[in-house]
């Protein structure tokens, strides 16, 4: 569907406060700069996301707003900018409503209730959609016992197509492209200096990201991210770099001593906690492959043009993995409950615990040698 609306001069974009999703939604950031290459498009986000939108091409501004800011706050500084045009990506009331209270003309958001009425323009869910339902205990364990497989999710109900939906109310093409962050050389430059880190040269880096703020139902085994990286260490004389947010140290030190104490070397650069997000962006594209789990650092390392290798359980590659990537490989889980969206595995993770790490390794290997040929 097209609206029937004036030609759009500046857009304003309430962006996601997920990493995962912010980054997934640059596909439709992407097309909606295509379709409007003369208006300015500017990007309302959480402070915490901020910093991810610098040095985009798609993105002329960014209003930032922070968890404890009123909406009214928020909306004033929207209504300064004096946009015409909003795209609500987020299905929340409090999206519709800061663009209502910013006097934009027109509003576009999928229609929910009570948000509609904030709504100027609001799109019926997409067809196609499927809704992340958590299996219950009781689902889990009857598919476990009967060895019934779950059905087939079609690439159709991946969540990067809703906003590319929204968007192509504009008139944007509805074709997804692969998420994409742009990182300078100037800011990966800096990163390699402070970090002494870099790729290439007589020593490769490779990236480990064994954690996710979900929960431990998406986290491949610690042994297995271990395991990994002591083989391709053998394989490729790589040093790695460990990733992860704050709440990760506690889990980062036992898997650097691990892959030290088996490979007898100091191999292992611990960045966890210590980057900024766009220090984060800059590291992960300083790295020649990652290995991780299912979370926000996956979207972003593939979206900066590293080739990434992620186990999968828990939750379905076909509604928020890399798919539109050429740069990924994933390795699914074939337990029947999987994907069950749990964020603490009611029996015992046989999602992730049946992923072997050989299987990983090979992944690696190939994706590897196909991106060094080219």
């Amino acid at each position: 569907m097209t609206l029937d609306a004036p030609t759009p001069k500046h857009i304003l974009v309430r962006e996601l406060n997920w990493l995962g999703d912010a980054v997934m939604s640059t596909s439709a950031l992407q097309r909606l700069r295509q379709a409007w290459p003369a208006a300015r498009i500017t990007v309302l986000s959480h402070e915490k996301l901020a910093d991810l939108w610098k040095e985009q091409p798609f993105v002329d501004d960014v209003v930032v707003f922070s968890k404890q800011q009123s909406i009214w706050t928020t909306a004033r500084s929207v209504r300064a900018l004096q946009c015409d045009t909003g795209i609500a990506f987020p299905n929340s009331i409090r999206s519709a409503l800061e663009m209502w209270l910013a006097g934009i003309p027109v509003r576009i958001g999928y229609a929910r209730s009570w948000r509609t009425l904030f709504l100027s323009h609001p799109v019926r869910p997409r067809e196609g959609s499927i809704p992340m339902r958590k299996r219950s205990d009781r689902e889990v364990r009857r598919l476990v016992s009967h060895g019934l497989a779950s059905p087939a999710i079609p690439i159709a109900a991946h969540h990067l197509n809703d906003y590319i939906a929204l968007t192509a109310t504009l008139g944007a093409l509805t074709n997804p492209l692969p998420p994409l962050i742009h990182v300078t050389e100037a800011e990966t430059r800096q990163f390699r200096e402070q970090f002494g880190i870099g790729a290439g040269g007589q020593t490769c880096w490779f990236g480990l990201n064994p954690g996710a703020e979900y929960g431990p139902a998406k986290r491949w085994p610690t042994a297995h991210f271990v395991t990994a990286a002591v083989m391709l260490h053998k394989r490729t004389g790589c040093r790695w770099v460990l990733f992860g947010g704050p709440g990760d140290r506690d889990a980062a030190t036992p898997i650097a001593s691990a892959i030290e104490r088996q490979t007898g070397k100091a191999i292992i650069t611990d960045l966890t906690g210590k980057t900024t997000l766009r220090q984060l962006a800059a590291a992960l594209k300083s790295c020649e492959l990652v290995i991780t789990n299912d979370t926000g650092p996956m979207h972003l390392a593939s979206a900066v043009g590293t080739p990434v290798v992620i186990p999968f359980g828990s939750t379905s590659p076909e509604m928020t993995g890399p798919l539109f990537a050429t740069n990924a490989r994933i390795i699914k889980a074939t337990a029947p409950c999987s994907p069950c969206f749990r964020r603490v595995c009611p029996i015992d993770l046989r999602c992730l615990t049946e992923i072997e790490p050989d299987a990983v390794v090979a992944a690696a290997l190939e994706l590897l040698s196909d991106f060094r040929k080219n």
